[in-house]
């Protein structure tokens, strides 16, 4: 099969896309990267989405409105990838936006992504995989995250060579920073650990007027404020146990102009910058030092931040080793996009994509609502009945 995934993840800076080709072999299933591409979101999309995500308030106008601004910015992302896999796909992946998770007391209530599938069926006529969260919900689980089930395929620990047979994390650093860790003979766990872009790009926004720190230059300028760190590290979601999800319902600038308020002195501009590289660098290293890990494999648009990704491998300096997905062949940018191409085949399979001792629910759930488009959905004869008839 041929599977675009594409992604949009919680820096709502736009849409990874990724095609993949997949062949089973016995037990293995082998993954064929046919290439991939970044497309930004226009800057008043950026600020249409901002102005919706919590804590503002919004209205159904404006929540349809951008459902269907972005299911064609998602349409024409689709139509890269099917160009990338050279013309044929049999299926696109299209997880969405996500402008809210619901959580009260821990538990996940619902969540809410936008993307307008049908949009993305009618322009490149093959099935559209879509709202994969839903059903892990539905089964009492957090709905996220979902890419454990590619980083346990792809770090199994009992396979052979360097790594087998250690425990070992996959890290993604996108707008939040999500843990995945493998073990043998253990649960696989995975679970979001606090924020890595999200407060990063709210700081740069609010005192540089920039869309992000670029290459973490000011924060690498800054020095880290033991006041406004011990603050944020106080925070109760880093004490809380897995599994545990989050987002910008929690982690978004008010949050951190909150926390400024109460620190009750100025802090320049660098220095928050630095302090805030520095909460996501430990915040991550104490999980891995949990777990007792021998790797951590990064992904994610947070690894093309030298001064975060410096910290982090000098925290697990004679602990850890840090690297990337590329040299496992996963390019790191797109990882999640070839993982929800994963969870596309898995799905259109009938095999579940969520692992309970992830997410906490009760059964492992097959992921996601399909759109039809083209005659190649479920198999389904290209002509229509004709007539229904009932059978006892």
């Amino acid at each position: 099969m041929r599977i675009v995934g594409l992604m949009s993840g919680t820096s709502y800076d736009g849409v990874d896309v990724a095609a993949a080709e997949f062949t089973r072999d016995g037990e293995i299933l082998r993954l064929r990267p046919l290439g991939h591409r970044g497309l930004d979101y226009p800057d008043d999309l950026r600020a249409e989405i901002g102005a919706l995500l919590p804590p503002a308030a919004t209205t159904i106008e404006a929540v349809c409105r951008l459902d269907n601004r972005l299911g064609e910015v998602f349409a024409e992302a689709a139509a890269v990838g099917v160009e990338l896999a050279g013309g044929r796909v049999d299926a696109v992946v299209s997880p969405g936006q996500t402008v809210f998770h619901w959580v009260e007391a821990g538990r996940v209530r619902g969540t809410l992504q936008l993307g307008a599938p049908a949009r993305v069926a009618a322009r490149v006529g093959v099935p559209v995989l879509h709202d994969l969260r839903s059903a892990d919900v539905a089964a009492g689980g957090q709905g996220a995250p979902l890419v454990p089930a590619f980083d346990a395929l792809l770090l199994d620990p009992a396979a052979p060579g360097p790594g087998g047979g250690a425990p070992r994390a996959a890290l993604n650093l996108g707008g939040i920073a999500n843990l995945t860790v493998v073990a043998p003979d253990a649960p696989v766990l995975g679970y979001d650990v606090g924020p890595a872009n999200a407060l990063l790009d709210a700081a740069a926004r609010r005192l540089l007027d920039r869309p992000c720190d670029l290459d973490g230059a000011r924060a690498a300028a800054g020095r880290v404020h033991p006041g406004l760190l011990a603050l944020l590290l106080a925070e109760p979601y880093y004490a809380a146990p897995p599994p545990k999800s989050t987002g910008k319902e929690l982690f978004h600038g008010g949050y951190l102009d909150g926390k400024l308020a109460a620190l009750g002195e100025p802090v320049a501009a660098d220095d928050v910058l630095a302090t805030l590289t520095e909460l996501t660098a430990r915040t991550v290293a104490a999980e891995c030092d949990r777990f007792g890990v021998t790797e951590v494999v990064a992904a994610g648009g947070g690894v093309r931040n030298p001064t975060l990704y410096a910290r982090l491998a000098a925290l697990g300096q004679g602990r850890w080793r840090l690297r990337t997905t590329d040299e496992l062949g996963v390019p790191a940018q797109a990882k999640e996009a070839y993982a929800f191409a994963l969870l596309g085949w898995l799905s259109w399979h009938g095999l579940p994509g969520a692992i309970p001792s992830v997410t906490g629910a009760s059964r492992a759930a097959v992921l996601g609502s399909w759109t039809p488009s083209g005659p190649a959905y479920a198999a389904v004869p290209p002509a229509p009945p004709r007539r229904l008839v009932v059978t006892a």
